[in-house]
């Protein structure tokens, strides 16, 4: 099997994973009403719930991080896939609290392997690939959700339980996410040099980090604001109908897939500097437009925005990591995936009670201004001349060769 073979087999296995994980996580979490009706969860102990998803994803983020110094993130990703979708299925089929329980504390620990190690693998690949192509990776990780939300709908429209609606798909996605989980490439399994040796980020290499970790958890901030108030805004600020308010995160989503099957060309074209620079400010703006909104219009122009611009600083986030650090990239990876959770469990309670305390409207602007805390820090997604593009791709010949040299990859 020839190098250029491995490669599009990686990466075509690697999307699918990704594209996997968003059916499942909008499974679950566009299903919370149904979950907590089904086991009696009151009001006061959700929160408790939902929180203890992310804590322990980040715990399991941390474990990552040791663990893939014994064995490949290739094999990290490879069993925690199948343990998600056994989780959720998990959730599903219990009948008492403690079940629940037990199946919502392995979601969050085997996603949290899962997140780290998918996002591992994108960084390595397009470190082999030369030219950007994480944005992709997460545009299947926006399809898989779109579809999973539309699944989850048409369930609860046609009275399914939990355990009925999670069932066919994970019977239609456990077998062929193991199956493809055979052409997952580490970048031991290419051909050329694996790259600077692995060096800790221990001190000033951490410190090197923080901007980007800063950035993501503002990032999640944002985006965790749009999937638990949207809909809320929409209709207790607005005046919308229960309808129209289910539109925002729909938008949002189909946005967000959008901007990132582009997002790679225009990263390829301007760099990730550039391209990071202008989604915060569209994203800024989305929460302005969404906040100073007179009617149900403006404000799902604002979310509009707002897809187009969080979209792209997510992945960039990570391959960003991937290029300050390309002998320890992992390592980096692992420690920057924590930060996606700190931003769940921050964004909600902080819009909610801000908007409970003064004004929804001025909730919207707190993740505005935290998302502009990115301009700030823009420079740490790579030099110009760092960019993956066509003059990038000229100069590194044989793309498959280019796994681990230092200045061409990640």
């Amino acid at each position: 099997m020839t190098d250029d073979v491995r490669l599009r087999r990686g990466r075509g296995a690697l999307g699918f994973s990704f594209f996997v994980q968003g059916v499942t996580f909008a499974l679950l979490v566009t299903r919370i009403p149904a979950i907590q009706d089904r086991y009696g969860i009151s009001d006061g102990l959700l929160p408790v719930f939902l929180a203890a998803v992310p804590v322990l994803a980040g715990v399991a983020s941390v474990a990552a991080e040791h663990l893939v110094k014994r064995v490949a993130p290739s094999v990290v990703l490879r069993w925690a896939q199948p343990l998600v979708l056994l989780s959720l299925l998990g959730v599903g089929a219990g009948e008492r609290l403690w079940h629940v329980a037990v199946a919502l504390g392995a979601f969050g620990l085997s996603v949290g392997a899962l997140d780290a190690s998918m996002n591992m693998l994108g960084v390595s690949l397009q470190r082999a690939y030369g030219r950007s192509i994480m944005l992709g990776f997460h545009a299947a990780y926006s399809l898989g959700g779109i579809l999973g939300a539309s699944a989850a709908w048409y369930g609860a429209h046609a009275h399914l339980g939990l355990f009925a609606g999670y069932l066919p798909a994970v019977a239609v996605l456990l077998p062929l996410a193991l199956s493809a989980s055979r052409y997952y490439l580490d970048r031991e399994d290419r051909t050329g040099p694996v790259g600077e040796p692995e060096k800790g980020l221990g001190g000033g290499g951490f410190r090197l980090l923080l901007p980007l970790c800063l950035v993501l958890a503002c990032a999640y901030i944002g985006d965790s604001t749009v999937a638990n108030w949207s809909a809320k805004y929409l209709q207790d600020v607005l005046g919308s109908s229960e309808q129209t308010a289910t539109v925002p995160y729909n938008v949002y989503m189909v946005t967000t897939l959008v901007g990132r099957a582009v997002g790679d060309l225009g990263v390829r074209r301007f760099g990730a500097v550039a391209v990071v620079r202008c989604g915060t400010v569209l994203a800024a703006a989305g929460f302005a437009v969404v906040a100073a909104a007179p009617g149900v219009w403006v404000g799902l122009l604002g979310f509009t925005l707002l897809g187009i611009g969080l979209c792209v600083i997510v992945p960039q986030t990570f391959a960003a990591a991937g290029r300050l650090f390309p002998g320890a990239s992992d390592t980096a990876v692992a420690r920057l995936n924590i930060f996606n959770y700190v931003g769940f469990l921050i964004g909600s309670p902080l819009v909610g009670a801000i908007g409970d305390a003064w004004s929804y409207r001025g909730a919207m602007l707190v993740p505005m201004v935290l998302v502009l805390i990115t301009l700030f820090h823009a420079r740490s997604f790579g030099p110009r001349e760092a960019l993956y593009g066509v003059a990038h791709e000229r100069r590194a010949g044989d793309r498959a060769v280019d796994v681990g040299r230092g200045g061409n990859g990640v």
